[in-house]
């Protein structure tokens, strides 16, 4: 896979970054095979006793796969990895007792006594760094060059793994999220920007009168209508939206960031362009969507109050006569 380092302001992006280890729902999963392999043959080229698939949350790093230490998590505030993530190179620590941003770190004069590292940033397509692939020592050590490269070649096939894990969660037809993975994304979401006081917005739209074209002119042209929708609507998101096919013809889209006036043009935006987008072999059908949207507020405390804030919204907007966007 293709590293994408053309985006150095992604680095200092915090907020984007955690949206898109969520998009990816892995945190607090089960071990998995294609995971635990990586580890264990990092282990061993590397000689190393323990190695790790951190990623990087914004209170904690958790363990997707660790060989040779029993744990699944740490404080961030003590990991190694939340430097290894401030750039693009991998990051070599020879001597952790040398240098004065470990030396008196709690995993490194206690157990399990960290003396050397070297961490591999996992680096997505949209070039956030989620995590990193670590390999670590109880002695000094100096990792050379071909050592090094094989950890950041092997912290891309981790990022394969993750990128193949998702498309798992993502709908055949329109390569959106499905309903699944959308909600997972949802309580990502709801719970961090609750955590951390910041602003979301979730809008729910629905085509309007679809029942009308699949019967007018059949299933297929249905289904190229809304892989149109999906087309034009991951064409104009942010980095940070999350955008879903719930089922059938409605869809969602998580704006982290945004709430209020901003949320509502944001919405209108995409209902403009579904307006005047045209599918593909079906240039005579017309279609619009009516919009519902609701802002993340502190009274709500879980994600079926907010889809209910939205879809209420979204009644508003058909009731007033659709192809419009509600709040």
């Amino acid at each position: 896979m293709l590293q994408n380092v053309n985006h150095p302001a992604r680095l200092a992006d915090e907020r984007g970054r955690l949206c898109a280890l969520t998009r990816y729902d892995v945190l607090d999963t089960e071990p998995e095979p294609g995971f635990e392999k990586i580890t264990t043959l990092v282990k061993s080229i590397l000689d190393v006793p323990i190695v790790a698939v951190s990623l990087v949350e914004s209170e904690r790093q958790w363990f997707k796969s660790i060989q040779g230490l029993d744990a699944r998590e740490t404080p961030r505030s003590i990991s190694f990895c939340t430097y290894t993530i401030r750039g693009r190179d991998c990051m070599v620590v020879n001597d952790a007792c040398e240098d004065p941003r470990f030396a008196q770190n709690p995993l490194v004069v206690g157990p399990p006594f960290i003396r050397s590292y070297a961490g591999a940033p996992l680096e997505t397509p949209e070039g956030y760094n989620v995590g990193a692939l670590c390999a670590i020592d109880q002695r000094p050590r100096d990792f050379d060059a071909g050592q090094v490269l094989v950890l950041r070649n092997f912290s891309a096939l981790v990022v394969e793994e993750l990128e193949l894990r998702q498309a798992a969660s993502r709908d055949a037809l329109t390569k959106l999220l499905t309903r699944r993975a959308f909600s997972k994304a949802l309580e990502g979401v709801l719970a961090s920007t609750v955590h951390d006081g910041g602003r979301a917005s979730l809008a729910i739209f629905d085509l309007d009168h679809f029942k009308h074209v699949n019967d007018s002119w059949g299933h297929p042209a249905g289904d190229a209508v809304l892989k149109a929708v999906a087309t034009t609507c991951t064409a104009l998101k942010r980095d940070a939206d999350i955008i879903g096919r719930l089922g059938g013809e409605e869809f969602a889209v998580l704006m982290p960031g945004l709430c209020g006036s901003a949320a509502v043009s944001a919405a209108e935006r995409l209902r403009l362009a579904i307006e005047k987008a045209v599918a593909p072999e079906w240039p005579d059908i017309p279609f619009t969507a009516s919009f519902g949207v609701a802002d993340l507020d502190v009274t709500l405390e879980s994600t079926g109050l907010w889809v209910a804030s939205a879809d209420s919204a979204l009644y508003r907007a058909k009731q007033a006569g659709r192809n419009r966007v509600a709040n």
